[in-house]
């Protein structure tokens, strides 16, 4: 038996939805969404009390929501063991993005995994579409070049008035351009907040970075991911992130049989402090479409599990 292995809480054997996950020592918070949303909710901008004067690329994130993840053809898939899954959906707008956030706390500083099953999507089309007229060969649906890109990450403050930053890891199915990349990416500048743009700050278009190319390649972080030829088949993928909270940075991503090193890669962290976020810990995920057709994210579960 691994040593992982001896680690593994009890529970997760003797619960066959936590079987398919491998935590840490202690389980931080189950969310099995067969039970609801669990606390995930929708991002929105600071604000006043005014909401015409939250800033743009924060203002229309789209709230998560419950789904039999049901499609035009076959009707309802349902999630791995059960009815219901979270979705994410973007409008049909380019460069939409929805964004469910879940905001805590932590006790102690050290590992933190979120662990999850997740499959996406771009809409499916009815009848024969303009743009796509001699594209489809049986196999290779022309639907898979309309998903833009989906990002895990997290928001973390030491202190009030302490180190801040945001660990995020973008796994970029197209580029901008609609040539399919299918591959992981960091951010390499920070994300822009309230208080930096009422500074004086350029408005940004992407939430995550400064400028929308500021996001650098994993290395070795190309994979294909399963998508399974029409844009109304599923498949779900296991996810496994890590981060560090005492040394702030990313530790360790697996995707399905792939396992990327993080350690090396720069998180970064702002320069100026921030009030009222003594030992904030938020959990984010998103999906953003490059093209006016709504993309998809759907998880199944989330296990986020923690060493102390």
């Amino acid at each position: 038996m691994t040593e992982r292995a001896l680690t593994r809480p009890a529970l997760a054997y003797g619960d066959v939805r936590l079987s398919r996950f491998d935590p840490l020592p202690r389980i931080l918070f189950f969310d099995d969404f067969d039970n609801g949303a669990n606390g995930w909710c929708e991002l929105i901008g600071n604000h006043d009390g005014d909401l015409d004067k939250v800033r743009p690329v924060v203002s229309d994130m789209r709230p998560p929501q419950i789904s039999s993840v049901s499609f035009w053809d076959i009707g309802t898939h349902g999630s791995i063991d059960g009815t219901y899954a979270l979705k994410l959906a973007t409008r049909p707008r380019a460069n939409h993005m929805s964004l469910a956030i879940k905001r805590l706390t932590y006790v102690k500083p050290g590992l933190v995994q979120f662990e999850t099953y997740f499959t996406f999507k771009s809409e499916a089309w009815i009848g024969a579409r303009p743009d796509h007229q001699s594209g489809y060969d049986g196999n290779v649906d022309p639907s898979v070049f309309d998903f833009g890109d989906f990002t895990i990450g997290n928001d973390v403050c030491d202190r009030e008035g302490g180190r801040r930053y945001h660990c995020a890891l973008r796994y970029q199915n197209t580029d901008h351009a609609g040539n399919l990349t299918r591959n992981w990416q960091y951010k390499t500048s920070l994300q822009t907040t309230t208080k930096m743009e009422f500074s004086g700050r350029p408005a940004v278009s992407d939430y995550h970075v400064s400028d929308p190319g500021d996001w650098a390649d994993v290395p070795g972080g190309h994979q294909p991911l399963c998508y399974n030829e029409i844009p109304t088949k599923i498949n779900w993928h296991y996810l496994r992130y890590v981060f560090d909270t005492e040394a702030g940075r990313n530790v360790e991503l697996q995707v399905n049989d792939k396992v990327m090193d993080l350690r090396n890669i720069a998180v970064p962290a702002y320069d100026h402090g921030y009030w009222g976020l003594d030992r904030l810990m938020n959990f984010c995920i998103d999906v953003r479409t490059h093209k006016p057709v709504r993309n998809f994210l759907f998880l199944d579960s989330v296990v986020v599990s923690v060493d102390w």
